[in-house]
């Protein structure tokens, strides 16, 4: 196993988020967005605009391929719609 430092790590995780965001957002409407991750807990909040008319079934049947498609590995991810 190789813990070798990765000067470019930030920048790649970011942009495997914001790549998970665009392909969510090409599922439910496109749509204003932002995400935070809670490092100690390895969870990842997503809010979309999109989703705030859509109920709990209709976002999990949308979400999940995208999730099982993704090779991103956090505990847990968690969408929310969007609130200003």
């Amino acid at each position: 196993m190789s813990d070798e430092f990765n000067p470019n790590a930030p920048e790649e995780f970011e942009d495997d988020i914001n790549n998970l965001i665009s392909e969510l957002n090409s599922q439910f409407g496109e749509g204003r967005s932002r995400w935070y991750y809670d490092e100690p807990s390895e969870t990842l909040f997503i809010e979309l605009e999109s989703i705030a008319r859509l109920d709990d079934e209709e976002i999990g049947k949308k979400a999940e391929p995208v999730f099982d498609n993704s090779e991103l590995d956090f505990e847990e991810i968690v969408l929310l719609p969007m609130t200003d």
